[in-house]
């Protein structure tokens, strides 16, 4: 019996305290009260599973005895540190989740069947909470691209798409989009590998559109959906870790679930009027304002999108913008890398904005 109950006791404490490490994250990290209250739920559900045991707590506690238990000085190099927030939700999700496996199968040793169903349940759920925690700090990774251009070939009007490309990056975009919806799967990958070997070189990022196939294959360094396009769980499953997956947000509850899911950039839009792209309605510059104070979603990138030019520009810079994500004003341009100039001097705050 007395190790039985100390296995308990231990393995208890382990869960309560890697769910109390998830929840400060959920809290405090990622100010998501709701996660935060299901991490909550779940430590108050532990104890009145606990409680139903055939012993008393005191018999637990008599039982504990950490100065002779030879476990604590047994440990690896990997335990003395964390690399990141991710690693330490990881370290604690595995403690979580083992700790219950083990209560589970104590007390079906001390015949407790109903309580080892009930721990049971509470580890499905945990394998949820876990997922969640881990895929949000997942998110947000990367830089802060400052001028993001989408390219287009019917939109290059005075230039071929690869001059645009090529004028875009000499003007400051630190990353180009490119977004083909009428190729075909050989023709796109060809352009993508295109764009990356230049790109590449020239010390810019480059975005496939749609497309977390393309953008793999390419090796690419990212790929942004939409909100009607897959899932960013569905594309996680292409990418994996390897790429920066971005996703358009109308409003800013739409740009929390894509942060909570683990998006790394949000595009936020449509900001203004687009003749490259009509939008039925606008979000607007308080989009924009709304995603910057908002706790849980300043901390990832994001690029104001649609409609943005040289006369517009002002309004978002006041707002706080850090990112841009244009189309049709510089792959029309007779001059594209002076447009990009422009609007990449505007953003960090070193050009004349109106």
């Amino acid at each position: 019996m007395s190790a039985i109950l100390r296995v308990i006791d231990a393995n208890a404490n382990r869960a309560r305290e890697g769910l109390r490490v998830l929840e400060d994250l959920a809290r405090l990290r990622l100010s998501h009260a709701a996660l935060s209250s299901t991490l909550k739920q779940l430590r108050h559900d532990i104890t009145l599973a606990l409680g139903q045991l055939p012993v008393d707590r005191g018999q637990i506690l008599a039982w504990r005895d950490a100065a002779n238990d030879v476990g604590t000085s047994i440990s690896t190099a990997s335990e003395g540190k964390r690399e990141s927030e991710l690693a330490l939700a990881a370290a604690a999700s595995s403690r979580l989740t083992e700790s219950l496996r083990v209560l589970e199968e104590s007390a079906k040793v001390l015949g407790a069947s109903a309580v080892a169903g009930a721990i049971e349940q509470i580890r499905y759920r945990s394998y949820d909470a876990t997922k969640q925690v881990e895929l949000a700090l997942f998110g947000g990774r990367g830089p802060q691209w400052t001028l993001c251009v989408l390219v287009t070939e019917s939109l290059c009007t005075h230039h071929r798409w690869t001059e645009v490309v090529h004028r875009a990056i000499e003007g400051g975009a630190d990353c180009i989009q490119l977004r083909e919806k009428g190729l075909t799967d050989r023709e796109l990958l060809g352009r993508a590998k295109t764009v990356v070997e230049f790109a590449r070189r020239a010390g810019a990022a480059v975005v496939i559109n749609d497309r977390p196939d393309i953008a793999m294959l390419a090796n690419a360094d990212g790929v942004h959906l939409g909100q009607t396009d897959m899932s960013i769980a569905d594309a996680r499953k292409v990418i994996g870790s390897s790429l920066r997956l971005g996703i358009s947000c109308a409003t800013i509850e739409q740009a929390r679930a894509a942060v909570l899911e683990g998006a790394d950039v949000c595009g936020l839009g449509p900001m203004f009027p687009s003749t490259t792209k009509p939008k039925p309605s606008l979000s607007g510059p308080d989009l924009l304002k709304a995603y910057l104070e908002d706790a849980s979603t300043k901390r990832v990138p994001h690029l104001a999108i649609s409609g943005i030019n040289r006369q517009n520009i002002g309004q978002l810079v006041r707002e706080g913008c850090a990112g841009i994500a244009v189309s049709g004003v510089v792959c029309g341009s007779e001059k594209p890398e002076e447009v990009c100039r422009e609007l990449s001097r505007a953003i960090k705050g070193l050009g004349d904005v109106a």
